[in-house]
């Protein structure tokens, strides 16, 4: 998957992470989370949650199927990813796989950015024997994932930690 390039609105290159695009994806999600999850959420619910979800994780940067995308000038654009594991329990089903902590840059929103590294993340998942993708999306950004043809399952919460939860929707996608 190294090198692979996808059509989009905004030439970008997507590539594999590893643990050196720490920096660069937790500023991804710094610079996004902030100004695009506040058309979904309370601002006194941000205060509290932001900070965990605002940082890169480890796990999934040198997993192998955690993407960013970079725009012409090297700008880390946007980041991405899928893990046979369901998030908070591990656990794993044959042919299931699950959307990973993705974000757009304010900057190239709109631009076809988020929709390159997920067809990035849907070839490497096909090649690895995956028929369905599971997806636990922010409000906000349920218009994107049905845009990729994701369906609502249900609304769910998300435990994050000493009894917070965080609203999401559960949505599926056949690949």
């Amino acid at each position: 998957m190294e090198g692979l390039t996808r059509k989009t609105d905004l030439p970008v290159l997507i590539r594999q992470t590893t643990h050196a695009d720490s920096d660069e994806v937790t500023a991804i999600f710094q610079a996004s989370y902030p100004k695009l999850m506040p058309a979904g959420y309370a601002p006194d619910l941000l205060e509290v949650v932001l900070p965990a979800m605002t940082i890169a994780k480890p796990a999934l940067l040198s997993s192998g199927s955690y993407f960013v995308a970079l725009a012409e000038d090297n700008a880390y654009a946007g980041c991405g990813g899928w893990t046979k594991e369901r998030p908070g329990t591990g656990e794993k089903r044959e042919g299931l796989g699950h959307i990973r902590h993705f974000a757009t840059h304010p900057d190239y929103v709109g631009k076809g950015v988020g929709r390159a590294i997920y067809l990035a993340c849907e070839a490497l998942a096909r090649s690895e024997g995956v028929t369905k993708f599971e997806c636990y999306a922010s409000l906000n950004a349920e218009g994107f994932y049905r845009s990729l043809g994701f369906e609502l399952v249900e609304r769910i919460d998300v435990p994050m930690g000493e009894g917070l939860v965080f609203p999401s929707l559960r949505m599926m996608r056949a690949i």
